[in-house]
């Protein structure tokens, strides 16, 4: 929430309280403190990614509510400059935060972002200066990265800046600068296709070819990595074969197009929806099996409609966590935190750092589905041969 133009909320709720009750939405008693960051506590990473992702929504919005898209560009453009101006990081701020999401990352990569993302929005050469300005100091240029997540956004960063550099919408002076960020855009690419010359420098895959990150909710990285290189497959068809579209891997020794490219997200895509040794979909509600113990409150006690009388906190573990049945409602749409590196898989509630559902797990497959969905729409070839557009 963003009220006055130097602050803004990046916490309601508090994680340990949160999570010492298990209960129905309907039942919850529990604080629901909003905490903000300003002048004297400042956030620049959540004030950063939120302007990045208003500048975004200012976009999409354009066309069918201006008034709304106005809106959301103009906080978005207050949420930067208060970032930038008032450094630090929102979990030396607010404190609950710390144990549940801390940013590792810091905050430069969310002001890169939020940049990009308002020069986007905007044309303002000024946003591009910045991220050209700021490119070596902030680690746009520097960070070579193989992961994408609500934390870590350099590879989205890096992404974006190449899309400007492949379309020419930049000034000669930027080119070395955006040359550097193609450099580690390409090494993320790399990194998720195994084409890089170093083994330590690809990301691990799993027997049946799921990349693999770390074991706490791995799904995350998957989802985020097939939307990024679906992206920058469709930066590459735009900008044609006479551009040096096309990615190079290990120091130059191994290329892809965008055909490769899009080949291994939609791979990804395919893992996550049954296409895997387990022959299970990580999608809840999608395909003939899929995970019935979602580690999820509500999904996992008997909805309001049927038992008015109140669960309590502790009650909520005693009847209802611990079961071995199946949820009462399933979360349709929900991306568990999925399979270990061996591909293996545990439905139970208990295992939350396989069957726990995040939303930043479904976001980035939204954008993927939003895209297959337009290919299969278009003629000619099947979707799983076309090259995604650029967007």
């Amino acid at each position: 929430m963003h009220d006055c133009p130097l602050a803004s909320h990046g916490l309601v709720g508090d994680g340990d309280t949160d999570h010492y009750c298990w209960q129905r939405p309907e039942d919850m008693t529990t604080s629901r403190q909003a905490y903000k960051v300003d002048r004297e506590r400042p956030g620049s990473d959540v004030a950063g990614e939120t302007a990045a992702a208003l500048a975004a929504a200012s976009m999409a919005f354009r066309e069918t509510n201006p008034h709304y898209a106005h809106l959301l560009l103009h906080h978005a453009q207050q949420l930067f400059e208060f970032a930038d101006k008032y450094r630090g990081k929102y979990d030396s701020s607010i404190a609950e935060v710390k144990s549940y999401y801390a940013s590792v990352s810091g905050y430069h990569d969310e002001l890169l972002w939020a940049a990009l993302w308002l020069h986007r929005a905007t044309g303002r050469a000024g946003y591009l200066d910045y991220v050209v300005d700021n490119a070596h100091e902030f680690g746009g240029t520097g960070w070579a990265i193989t992961e994408f997540s609500w934390d870590v956004k350099y590879a989205g960063v890096q992404i974006l800046a190449t899309r400007l550099l492949l379309r020419g919408e930049h000034e000669e002076r930027h080119r070395a600068t955006l040359e550097g960020y193609r450099a580690k855009a390409e090494h993320y690419v790399c990194a998720c296709m195994g084409r890089n010359a170093a083994a330590e420098d690809n990301v691990e895959r799993s027997p049946g070819g799921m990349l693999y990150v770390r074991q706490w909710n791995n799904m995350q990285y998957v989802t985020s990595a097939a939307y990024l290189l679906s992206v920058y497959s469709g930066y590459l068809t735009e900008a044609g074969a006479g551009k040096g579209a096309a990615v190079t891997c290990a120091g130059g020794e191994a290329s892809a197009d965008a055909g490769e490219v899009f080949a291994h997200a939609r791979a990804q895509v395919d893992y996550v929806l049954g296409s895997n040794p387990r022959g299970i979909s990580y999608l809840v509600g999608y395909g003939a099996k899929f995970p019935a113990r979602v580690h999820h409150r509500a999904a996992s006690i008997v909805p309001y409609k049927d038992r008015k009388e109140f669960i309590g906190c502790a009650q909520g573990f005693d009847d209802w966590f611990g079961r071995k049945s199946a949820n009462p409602n399933v979360v349709v749409g929900a991306i568990v935190g999925g399979p270990d590196r061996h591909d293996r898989f545990r439905d139970d509630r208990v295992n939350y750092m396989q069957t726990e559902a995040c939303t930043y797990n479904t976001a980035p497959m939204v954008g993927m589905f939003a895209m297959l969905n337009r290919l299969a729409r278009q003629e000619g070839p099947s979707p799983a041969a076309r090259r995604p557009e650029s967007s």
